[in-house]
């Protein structure tokens, strides 16, 4: 089994309620691909590249999976078909019911149609550098050797903590453990 790390993230409501609902629904249909061995904090974002939509409420999952690594993706990409997400329509980088992202996956480097591993902007972005920092500082992007920490101070060289774009928020029903208190239908 290979540890895969999975961003999520949502700023529209989907058929099961709230961004923070649908993001604990969604870790627990990923639960079925393997076995859930840690999740960060809930954090409030600010919207990267198409700036005029609400905040998004993004986390990281780690992942532990026999899956193969398409196998995951199109996993994943049915579970955000199911909570409402259509890649085919929207805004580039608009408003979403939920995106599910394989930011790593175990040391693998691959780059297919469609699938890119590790996830090419993962250095660049702060809304998984900080959730993703908080369960697995040590791992490492397999292109470059360099940890999740040391990309983090890369993009964020004085603080973390130096800006609103990424807060971490509290949420009862996140910090429920797996979310097993939350199925699909969004009913605790």
């Amino acid at each position: 089994m290979l540890t895969a790390y999975i961003g999520l993230g949502a700023n529209l409501p989907s058929r099961v309620g709230s961004p923070e609902t649908t993001l604990a629904a969604a870790a627990k249909r990923i639960e079925s691909l393997g076995q859930v061995v840690a999740r960060s904090s809930l954090y409030s974002t600010v919207p990267v590249g198409f700036a005029n939509q609400p905040r998004f409420v993004n986390a990281v999952l780690a992942l532990e999976t026999d899956l193969a690594p398409r196998e995951l993706l199109e996993s994943l990409l049915a579970i955000e078909h199911d909570f409402g997400r259509n890649r085919s329509a929207g805004v580039a980088k608009g408003p979403r019911t939920l995106d599910l992202d394989l930011l790593l996956f175990g040391d693998i480097v691959l780059s297919e149609l469609g699938l890119e591993i590790p996830h090419p902007r993962l250095a660049e972005r702060a809304f998984v550098l900080v959730p993703l920092h908080e369960i697995a500082p040590e791992a490492r992007e397999p292109r470059t050797g360099c940890s999740v920490s040391q990309l983090l101070k890369s993009l964020f060289p004085d603080s973390v903590h130096a800006s609103d774009a990424v807060v971490q928020i509290q949420s009862d029903l996140w910090h429920a453990g797996t979310a097993s208190d939350v199925d699909d239908s969004g009913r605790h």
